[in-house]
């Protein structure tokens, strides 16, 4: 099971991608509540380059709560990333985490029906890009 959705585009440039994917999560009930920028952040900490590679830290309010109330601890896996890089060959990458992957390892039943609900929610956000 993989455990993220993505897709690749050629004719989309960097800022632009953040900027659509944050208005699509934005439609489905999801701010940005956190935005690494990695590339700098390792420049400025370790002085290496790295290419353009952003984590964007999505929250729907609504869900997160949901979950809260089932399993305290799950706000190990809060928010949903969405991850914008560029490729080796100057594309852009967008891809977003399967939530029913990455909470396979908490044992609550109650949780399934909500990472359902959110993994359909992330799955539209990357199909909806274009």
């Amino acid at each position: 099971m993989s455990y993220y959705f993505n897709k690749t585009f050629k004719n989309k440039s960097f800022d632009q991608a953040i900027i659509e994917v944050t208005e699509i999560l934005k439609s489905h009930g999801f701010g940005i509540i956190t935005e690494i920028n990695v590339k700098n952040t390792l420049k400025e900490k370790i002085d290496v380059d790295f290419k353009k590679y952003t984590i964007l830290g999505a929250c729907n309010p609504t869900y997160a709560y949901e979950a809260l109330q089932k399993e305290d601890k799950i706000g190990l896996f809060l928010p949903c990333n969405v991850v914008i890089q560029e490729t080796k060959d100057g594309g852009i990458d967008v891809s977003a985490v399967d939530p029913i992957a990455s909470m396979q390892s908490v044992e609550n039943q109650e949780l399934g029906k909500f990472a359902f609900e959110v993994q359909n929610k992330m799955k539209m956000v990357i199909e909806q890009m274009v």
